[in-house]
């Protein structure tokens, strides 16, 4: 069987923990019956069991006699939700195997630690994760995403170590605020409140010392021409939202701008999430 699951770019600005968006980049799984364990993959990742792919598959359904073979298109640090496609495809296809139909967002929330970007793999588009339950609704047709990611990461422990425990209550409705204005302007199609709502005095500002180039390009995003700016997840990565007709522009003009510490990946949101595409 083959799983295909999509990159996930969380928080969105003000959403904190709970927006969440998937990206037309993709992890793809093969599983098939086998003599024993074994796993095949060109990326930098443990080609044993502690795979997280295979951790995965293996709370449903043992790997001793399954090949598995990994490919992916997300970056593999940087806050694109590469370990949340990871969970989501070995829960799948271990669901598959096994005959079994867990709550998938339940496990998969145990295992990744981040229901956000896990929400956004399992159903693509947009989601926002309320008290364990997710809620999905489709991108504007228009909206394009440009990424850009640094080549330097930044661990989820060391960008979560400098977040404040309190926060200003000004701070906290500003955060309201503007989320609400984000998911109405996608709702509605409205550029200028999505642009409106991805204002953020929540985690960007405290986590801008950890990767500086990375938020001053994003202060820049109005002046380059995108709607606006989020770090994606943790970070370091960068998400620009953009119109689709103005894409390829915003990515050559960061591709100049980043030139030696990042790469840039033009890309859209992906209206699915995962799915079995063959078997």
């Amino acid at each position: 069987m083959r799983v295909r699951v999509p990159a996930s770019s969380a928080n969105l600005g003000p959403g904190f923990d709970c927006f969440a968006a998937a990206l037309n980049l993709f992890l793809e799984l093969e599983v098939a019956e086998s003599d024993a364990f074994a796993l095949e993959t060109d990326l930098p990742l443990p080609a044993d069991r502690s795979n997280l792919v295979v951790r995965a598959f293996e709370r449903l359904h043992p790997a001793d006699k399954v090949h598995f073979k990994i490919s992916s298109q997300i970056p593999l640090s940087g806050g694109l939700g590469s370990s949340a496609a990871a969970t989501v495809a070995g829960l799948l296809a271990g669901a598959r195997f096994a005959g079994s139909e867990p709550d998938l967002l339940a496990l998969a929330s145990e295992i990744d630690g981040h229901p956000d970007n896990v929400a956004a793999a399992i159903a693509g588009g947009f989601v926002i994760v309320v008290d364990g339950e997710s809620y999905c609704f489709a991108a504007p047709e228009r909206l394009a995403a440009v990424l850009v990611i640094p080549r330097d990461g930044v661990t989820t422990e060391r960008a979560r170590e400098v977040l404040p425990e309190q926060v200003p209550f000004a701070d906290a409705v500003f955060n309201v605020a503007h989320g609400a204005a984000l998911i109405l302007g996608l709702a509605q199609d409205d550029a200028e409140l999505i642009a409106h709502g991805l204002d953020d005095r929540l985690h960007q500002p405290y986590r801008a010392s950890l990767y500086p180039r990375s938020a001053e390009l994003a202060a820049q995003a109005a002046e380059l021409g995108a709607l606006g700016a989020t770090i994606s997840g943790a970070g370091p990565s960068v998400l620009f939202w953009v119109t689709r007709e103005r894409a390829q522009d915003l990515a050559s003009s960061l591709s100049g701008r980043t030139d030696g510490w990042a790469s840039v990946i033009e890309t859209t949101f992906a209206t699915a999430g995962a799915k079995l595409i063959a078997s």
